[in-house]
């Protein structure tokens, strides 16, 4: 999380139908605070459910909240001036279920005016840890294919040659090779008009 140092905070209020919500955004802004945005929804709504219940049954509307950071777990306590549980806390669908459904542990026990009921939280993540996957690792083909910077120790810069065409190299080729090799012209008579070639021996 984003802070281990252990947190306390504690709210005494007296519970109406407008300050359940209240207490609620007290809450939420604390946990925010510390860091445990993360935590808000259980929080609330398990706070909300033991609030709600007090002021439905309770005679006694003055009530208590706390709040405890450990570094690991946070732990939720609501207590109130009645000692007994309402009968509407029991049940598949009663109050004390529901905090059980949504905590990861909960309990309760007489006080000295009254009782406190707790439920408890871990925090498993910070806020915006988002985990990023790590990139594939490459497969053996692809890393086999992959070139190889091979380091060419040389004195200066290589000097910039044309690239010239296959043909044109080819008939600089074949002129040369013709004006090394003399040719023989036999000058033409009358009785011969057609000048012969004749190969150089």
């Amino acid at each position: 999380m984003k802070t281990a140092i252990p947190c306390y905070y504690h709210l005494e209020v007296e519970i109406s139908s407008e300050s359940v919500d209240r207490v609620r955004r007290i809450l939420a802004a604390h946990l925010r605070h510390w860091g445990l945005g993360i935590l808000v929804e259980p929080v609330c709504r398990c706070a909300g459910v033991l609030l709600r219940a007090i002021e439905t049954h309770g005679t006694d509307k003055n009530t208590v909240v706390e709040m405890w950071w450990t570094g690991q777990h946070l732990i939720t306590a609501v207590s109130d001036n009645e000692r007994d549980l309402p009968h509407p806390h029991f049940g598949p669908e009663g109050y004390l279920a529901q905090i059980a459904a949504l905590s990861d542990g909960w309990g309760n026990y007489p006080a000295t005016n009254g009782k406190i009921i707790w439920f408890s939280h871990r925090a498993r993540a910070a806020d915006g840890a988002l985990l990023a996957p790590a990139p594939p690792a490459p497969d053996l083909r692809s890393a086999c294919q992959a070139p190889r910077e091979v380091p060419v120790a040389g004195v200066g810069a290589p000097e910039e040659v044309e690239a010239v065409p296959a043909a044109v190299t080819a008939d600089a080729s074949a002129q040369r090779a013709d004006e090394s090799c003399p040719r023989m012209v036999e000058r033409s008579t009358a009785s011969d008009p057609m000048p012969r070639t004749v190969p150089a021996v």
